[in-house]
């Protein structure tokens, strides 16, 4: 019953905690509420985010400022076509000992050993490289000349992408894509946000952050997650959600079968649990409902969803496949 008054009362914190870091972050970024709280739940999901937007929409600037408002370490990689594994992970250098005059191999850290790691513009360089950040979004570790190295928790890969700009990029493989618990779309401001953005960022305006939770803070909520109850009835509609989106199973509806090659994996069903369980508890409830699987669909199938020809023929993305299952398939019913 401790324990329990514990996970009660960190529920109601981080509600509270949730408020001062959008209100934090709010004193640089204007609007984008959807992409901050779906930040802040893979966050605390333990998972990685993929956002995905036209350059200029401050997304490199967001990431910064919740990595500042969390004192946790940052980390920039600029993707580029020339950039090497090595440029990611790190590298051993010969060192010489002058009291000795032996000489033998250092490793030096890579960019990757931060608690965010930015990856901008990840499709501009080659899968080879993208490759590089796989065994560290996955395992928390980085492996080097035969050696391997544990990465600080947290960690929290968010790489960026243009979904416009397609030459001398490398569409990412589906193997990675499914690495990221979320892919974030990141649209353009209403035109009051806008003339927000322009008079704050043309003036002599410099916000003052402070720093809201820590390292430490993080590592104990995203354990906090994992012990958040969920009824059996949400586990089942999610499975049911990412079951119906494979066009080889038995009852789909024909929708599916004429416009998707590729359907989702048990991972979107994990997600979407982690992401219903980590938003509910952000609002300060201490479960999830059928209603916080549907807030994460989006964010966690869009980028698991391969659409065919007739779907690029008929104008069908897999944002209009996601809608469509969420209006067709039903809940299931609590005992």
């Amino acid at each position: 019953m401790r324990n329990e008054a514990r996970d009660i009362e960190a529920v109601e914190n981080l509600n509270e905690a949730r408020k001062k870091i959008i209100e934090q972050v709010k004193k640089v970024i204007v609007g984008q509420d959807r992409v901050i709280e779906e930040m802040l739940i893979a966050l605390l999901s333990d998972g990685h985010c993929l956002l995905v937007g036209v350059p200029g929409l401050a997304k490199t600037l967001l990431v910064s400022t919740i990595a500042r408002i969390l004192d946790l370490k940052f980390s920039r990689i600029q993707f580029t076509p020339d950039l090497m594994p090595a440029d990611i992970t790190g590298t051993d250098i010969i060192e010489e000992d002058r009291s000795t005059g032996k000489r033998q191999f250092r490793f030096v850290k890579g960019p990757v050993f931060a608690n965010i790691v930015l990856a901008d513009e990840i499709n501009r360089t080659p899968p080879k490289t993208q490759a590089a950040l796989l065994q560290a979004m996955q395992e928390r570790q980085v492996t080097a000349g035969g050696e391997t190295y544990q990465l600080d928790l947290p960690f929290f890969v968010l790489a960026t992408q243009n979904p416009i700009e397609l030459e001398g990029t490398y569409p990412l493989p589906e193997a990675q894509l499914d690495r990221f618990m979320f892919n974030i779309y990141v649209d353009y401001p209403d035109a009051d946000e806008e003339v927000e953005i322009v008079e704050t960022t043309t003036s002599a305006y410099s916000p003052d952050l402070e720093q809201v939770l820590n390292a430490q803070d993080i590592i104990e909520l995203q354990r906090l997650v994992r012990r958040v109850p969920v009824p059996r009835h949400v586990v089942e509609y999610a499975v049911r959600l990412v079951r119906t989106t494979r066009p080889g199973s038995d009852g789909i509806p024909t929708f599916i079968k004429d416009w998707v090659s590729w359907g989702a994996g048990p991972r979107a069903s994990q997600y979407l649990i982690l992401g219903a369980k980590t938003r509910a508890i952000l609002q300060g409830r201490y479960t999830p409902t059928c209603e916080d699987v549907k807030a994460v669909a989006k964010p966690v199938l869009r980028h698991r969803i391969i659409t065919n020809f007739n779907a690029e023929a008929d104008g069908i993305t897999s944002v209009d496949i996601i809608d469509r299952l969420l209006s067709e398939v039903p809940e299931v019913e609590s005992d």
